[in-house]
């Protein structure tokens, strides 16, 4: 993911946790006990989520993502 940058919201939960959730890519979700163990675990759910899209796609097909305007 060399040069990509995503925005994450991130939730301080009730249970001394935190929660993120992918600005640019909604699908990617996930949550950690610190904000250290959030950020590895975020950019590991951003890979995943990316390699889901691009294993649906052949290498010479656009990729549209649709990012929903905040309400």
């Amino acid at each position: 993911m060399a040069n990509r940058k995503f925005t994450i919201l991130v939730t301080k939960d009730s249970d001394e946790g935190y929660t993120g959730k992918c600005l640019e890519l909604p699908a990617a979700i996930s949550e950690g006990d610190t904000i250290e163990e959030l950020r590895e675990n975020m950019t590991e759910a951003i890979q995943l989520v990316l390699e889901c899209i691009e294993d649906d796609h052949s290498a010479d097909e656009k990729i549209i993502i649709e990012i929903p305007s905040p309400v």
